[in-house]
């Protein structure tokens, strides 16, 4: 899929307040990892992840991704009458219904002309609302469109938690549940535009997609439980992964060589270095925010992009790698010019 007139005019992340170790949680666990032989720094020392953060108990994740549209308004100095959709692309919901959009449409005083729905693909969905809008505003039926996500690993974490904590859990439960902990907050909101209409703006020019369904059941979550294969997760997500990059480097005309800085969903630090080695990409290109911030889900590529550009990593001109893999499985790859 490639846009002709398509821009990224702004995107700005919020990082969730409270700081939450991985020692802290494995304090909790002590006596049920000790009681399976696990050792006491598994988090760390398997997942690579140090801290993640959480929201105030009270912060929906409707709140945390109209904190990130603000910004993100504020940034692009739009008028947000001009926005022509708003697309959620949340894991986390405040409710079955109404759609998260439509919260967030409702706090930012959204125009009555402006679409709003929520879009859901693990952790692949936010990548799939910038290319909706890209559609949208290629074929002419709107200039101006925003993607929000704001995520929240607090209540799944607390569940897990006082579950695995019981005297019945076995190294099968553990096991299947431990990705849950891996799990972090944040929030994050992009405006795309036509591109004759953004001269400032960064050219967005496609991305190239490619699915594995057969492995739709090795990561399965509901909202307080996570029950997924991790060593098969790895060994599936890195294979479609390979065949995603070699397609959407014949997609999008580029090689590895060209590119300044890959922006990719870190499900944890050993899963980034393994994907790396796989395809032979050069880690220290990537922005790596997993050990600090956890796994966020669908807003882990664009918090990556807007962490990158606030560190200076990422110039005008710089050709910038977007990656992304949902459970499913799916996987994307797309490419901004910066």
């Amino acid at each position: 899929m490639n846009f002709e007139n398509l821009s990224i005019l702004s995107v700005r992340h919020v990082d969730a307040p409270h700081r939450v170790t991985s020692a802290e949680i494995q304090d909790q666990l002590s006596e049920t990892m000790a009681r399976l032989g696990l050792p006491p720094n598994l988090l760390e020392a398997v997942a690579g992840i140090q801290e993640r953060r959480f929201w105030n108990e009270q912060t929906q994740p409707s709140d945390a991704a109209t904190q990130a549209a603000e910004l993100a308004l504020e940034d692009a100095d739009l008028d947000r009458s001009k926005l022509g959709v708003l697309i959620n692309t949340s894991v986390c919901r405040d409710y079955v219904e109404p759609s998260t959009a439509c919260l967030v449409h409702g706090n930012l005083k959204l125009a009555d002309t402006c679409m709003n729905f929520d879009v859901g693909n693990a952790c692949l969905a936010f990548l799939n609302g910038m290319e909706i809008v890209g559609n949208m505003i290629e074929r002419g039926q709107i200039d101006y469109g925003m993607v929000v996500d704001g995520e929240s690993s607090r209540f799944l974490i607390e569940s897990t938690i006082a579950r695995l904590k019981r005297p019945e859990t076995d190294m099968a439960t553990f096991r299947e549940e431990f990705a849950s902990l891996t799990t972090g907050s944040g929030a994050v909101a992009m405006i795309l535009a036509r591109a004759d209409l953004a001269p400032d703006g960064h050219r967005f020019r496609g991305t190239f997609s490619r699915a594995a369904t057969e492995y739709n059941h090795l990561c399965v979550g509901q909202v307080d439980r996570g029950v997924t294969d991790t060593k098969g997760l790895l060994v599936a997500g890195v294979g479609l992964s390979k065949e995603t990059w070699a397609g959407a480097q014949e997609a999008l005309g580029f090689d590895e060589t060209e590119v300044d800085e890959y922006c990719i969903h870190q499900v944890s630090a050993r899963h980034a270095e393994q994907l790396a080695a796989n395809l032979e990409v050069d880690l220290e290109r990537a922005l790596m925010i997993v050990g600090e911030f956890g796994n966020i889900g669908p807003a882990s590529v664009p918090i990556v992009l807007s962490k990158a550009r606030d560190l200076g990593r990422i110039r005008r001109g710089d050709r910038v790698v977007l990656a992304g893999i949902g459970s499913g499985l799916n996987c994307s790859v797309g490419e901004v010019i910066w």
